[in-house]
């Protein structure tokens, strides 16, 4: 039996629906890296398409304001599979890489994912504010302790 032949049309016309990310940003981000350390850093995001439209990548780097260390850094390629009418992500960072489902907000201007490594889960909420930045926030539970904030950015397109 032969494999099925993706629908490639249907596939682009799903990607479509994540233009509101493509482009070069740059703000700020707050990351938690322990229970009691949290940088300020600066932060880029640089969101393109790929394939004629097929995918979308995402990278992020976060580097400090002092030194221009970098010490996030994280790409994500994002796909639609036209079959089960899904939208997936696989986000590499720190030398590893986890695999999700990305979901669409509502209203079209924003996308929610999350990965779990053992007692270790995150939920990661993306959206196109009302002035046209990208803002996210990122939280980590670990086990049965309460959420905590993680990972919080706002970002600005680069005219």
């Amino acid at each position: 039996m032969a494999p099925r032949t993706p629908n490639l049309e249907a596939q682009r016309e799903a990607m479509q629906k994540l233009d509101f990310l493509v482009g070069k940003w740059i703000g700020e981000a707050h990351l938690r890296r322990s229970a009691t350390e949290s940088v300020d850093l600066i932060q880029t995001e640089d969101a393109q398409y790929k394939l004629s439209g097929l995918i979308l990548t995402i990278e992020g780097v976060g580097t400090t304001a002092s030194g221009g260390q970098a010490l996030l850094q994280a790409f994500g390629i994002i796909s639609y599979d036209d079959e089960s009418g899904t939208y997936s992500m696989r986000a590499f960072n720190d030398g590893r890489f986890l695999e999700t489902e990305v979901k669409l907000l509502e209203l079209g201007k924003g996308m929610t994912w999350s990965f779990a490594l053992g007692e270790i889960k995150t939920k990661s909420v993306l959206r196109i504010n009302e002035r046209g930045e990208w803002t996210e926030v990122a939280e980590i539970l670990i086990g049965s302790q309460p959420p905590k904030k993680l990972l919080e950015l706002t970002v600005c397109r680069q005219k």
